[in-house]
């Protein structure tokens, strides 16, 4: 019988979701979901100064969010438990102690400055630093007198130096390393008692019988050490898998933290009002690639499609303008409702709509954000989209000034201006039946009447239908800036 697939996503409780945690949590989750497997949260916290205090609720909400859900973690024990690496003391300190039997494993007293020294020597010989292994050999006697000056020692994993590590990378295909490629015998518990990455993931793999190993392929250089630790227990090692790179579409670069032309946090995409179908969607495509043109795709196409064969042997580029594409294709697919409750706290926020809104000040929101519903990117750009029904002064640009030069827009406008007085109710219908009305009386129609209109009522060439604009900019307001314009002619 096939044994059940089980992976995970490991984050550190150290920031926010970054986009590229976010992709390689995804891949894990539609991987799982695909083989009707198991999909776990484990939180890596053994780095206690970084740690942020509502580190990891951030990351399962924001996950959440997204739209996964998980079968085991902090938040949901299983049998695999602790799912917080700083729980699991008592599981790794057996193991350090066993290894240490069994001299796979000694203790280590150098301290940082013995260190950085051995590696200015070894860098002034053209070597790469590595540690030396000045402790590997102590004798017990020499040990104890290290310990009987209050010396703490490291504990360091002893590597086999003459052995390679080959993986068949689910990605990448076979990937060979030369145990001397490592940096010498590398720290499994550091001085605080907490173990390190390497030794504390592979021990957790193992413990909570995590099948796959899906991550980053900035994690390949740690993949010998970890199968080390399954070799010293004769462990069953896990199926590799490591994903490209994000990379900026306009820079080709990494995707770095201190690239500030890109938001990349699931965060700061949530309260720009991003939907999480759309996120989960464009996360899914950096990097992988479905059969066939397509680029829409729900979460349940995703999971039936989910094919680790298909993940990119080439750098996932990132694109924010395929990004504001693919949102806008959820955007107008939601229903207005959705929309509004998006878009309308950006309006408050830029102190356009009042923050207790009235039952008219509600209907006007869902009237105005709804000229945008197919525009709109993401909801907060609302904001930029409507600034002309928050402006007084129409600023007019040379091509909608163009149009106002024309000889017939004088006409246009005046007789325009009478209709707009007399509208009764104020409403698209009527707007439109006013226009329609000046046409008849002009004889005018066509780009000279509508442009003339649009131009000197909201200052701007495109925009929504030139009725809808009108009613929710008002009669006042209409009149205000079609007065404005005809002072002027």
């Amino acid at each position: 019988m096939t044994k059940k697939i089980r992976v995970r996503y490991a984050p550190s409780p150290t920031g926010n979701l970054h986009i590229g945690n976010a992709r390689t949590a995804l891949f894990n989750y539609l991987f799982a979901r695909h083989n009707d497997g198991e999909f776990i949260i484990r939180t890596e916290d053994t780095d206690q100064k970084r740690n942020l205090e509502h580190g990891e609720e951030s990351q399962l909400q924001n996950l959440a969010w997204l739209g996964m859900d998980w079968d085991e973690g902090p938040d949901k024990p299983g049998k695999f438990g602790p799912y917080r690496q700083s729980e699991r003391q008592h599981i790794y300190d057996p193991l350090v102690d066993q290894l240490l039997l069994s001299n796979r494993a000694y203790k280590c007293y150098c301290n940082e400055e013995e260190l950085e020294t051995e590696r200015e020597q070894q860098r002034a010989r053209g070597e790469m630093p590595h540690y030396g292994g000045k402790c590997a050999n102590l004798t017990p006697s020499q040990q104890a007198e290290k310990e009987a000056q209050g010396i703490t020692p490291v504990i360091r994993f002893r590597v086999p130096i003459e052995n390679t590590y080959t993986f068949d990378d689910i990605v990448k295909g076979p990937i060979t390393f030369e145990a001397s490629s490592v940096g010498g015998d590398y720290i499994i518990r550091k001085r605080d008692g907490f173990p390190t990455y390497n030794f504390a993931v592979a021990v957790d793999d193992h413990m909570m019988a995590i099948t796959h190993i899906l991550r980053g392929d900035d994690h390949i250089a740690n993949t010998p050490k970890q199968m080390m630790i399954y070799e010293a227990f004769d462990w069953k090692i896990p199926t590799f898998g490591h994903m490209t790179l994000i990379i900026n579409s306009e820079t080709g670069k990494k995707l770095s933290k201190r690239d500030e032309t890109i938001l990349q946090f699931i965060e700061q995409y949530k309260d720009m009002g991003y939907l999480p179908e759309a996120m989960f969607n464009f996360i899914t495509l950096l990097g992988w690639s479905p059969v066939g043109e397509d680029e829409i795709f729900s979460k349940d196409d995703l999971i039936k499609m989910f094919d680790p064969e298909r993940l990119s042997k080439s750098p996932a580029a990132f694109d924010q303008k395929k990004l504001e594409w693919i949102n806008n294709q959820y955007m107008k697919s939601a229903d207005l409702d959705t929309v509004v409750a998006l878009a309308a706290p950006h309006l408050v926020a830029a102190g356009k709509l009042p923050e207790n809104p009235t039952e008219a000040d509600s209907e006007y929101a869902k009237k105005l954000i709804s000229l945008y519903h197919e525009q709109m990117s993401y909801a907060a750009e609302i904001v930029t989209l409507s600034e002309m029904f928050f402006t007084d002064e129409l600023n007019l640009d040379a091509e909608a000034q163009e149009i106002l030069a024309a000889e017939t827009a004088p006409t246009v406008l005046a007789a325009f201006k009478e209709q707009l007085v007399a509208i009764e109710p104020f409403e698209e219908a009527e707007i439109l039946s006013a226009i329609k009305a000046v046409q008849k009386e002009t004889k005018i129609k066509g780009k000279n009447l509508y442009m003339a209109i649009r131009v000197a009522v909201s200052g701007q060439m495109h925009g929504p239908e030139i009725g809808k604009t009108i009613e929710v900019l008002g009669r006042e307001k209409s009149l205000a800036h079609l007065n404005s314009v005809l002072d002027k002619m």
